[in-house]
């Protein structure tokens, strides 16, 4: 029985933010996500954010940031309470290889223990974005119905998920 891949999340910290800023997206995922070389910079200057690395076995191989109110990528009032996900991203050499669910499971488990009044997070993700929105409805994300039409990709839909 093979072993599963050692995922792990963490802070962006200075010893990993090099590497964290060569990742990259296949060219076809490029209108739906920016390359942490842009938003990197913006999560580590905004007090609302925290720009996360994926790790496997210690090296980094995806990003995303959780932004502590949804409401700064949702624009609702009533998101306010909720996390939000943005920019969650594997690299183009590591995709393919299922680790997207285990870096999201590695991702939902680390919000419980650093954000345990969390009850929710949402995202959005682009209509056309088949992958991404595969990925997120294995995760338990549903869809809320709303369309979110603020992102360069055109409309998005608006998922959330109960966090424990």
């Amino acid at each position: 029985m093979p072993v599963p891949p050692a995922i792990d999340v963490r802070p962006v910290t200075p010893a990993l933010r090099d590497a964290v800023l060569r990742l990259r997206v296949q060219p076809e995922q490029e209108g739906f996500v920016s390359p942490p070389a842009r938003t990197l910079p913006d999560a580590e200057h905004c007090s609302g954010s925290e720009p996360m690395a994926i790790l496997l076995d210690g090296v980094p191989i995806g990003y995303y940031r959780i932004e502590r109110s949804a409401r700064s990528l949702t624009g609702r009032d009533d998101d306010a309470d909720a996390l939000g996900l943005r920019s969650f991203q594997l690299d183009a050499a590591w995709q393919g290889r299922g680790l997207g669910s285990a870096a999201m499971a590695a991702l939902l488990a680390d919000l419980a223990q650093r954000h345990p009044q969390a009850r929710r997070i949402m995202l959005t993700v682009g209509c056309d974005n088949t992958t991404a929105l595969e990925l997120y409805r294995r995760a338990g994300f549903a869809n809320s119905g709303a369309l979110y039409h603020g992102g360069r990709s055109g409309p998005q839909h608006l998922l959330w998920r109960a966090l424990p």
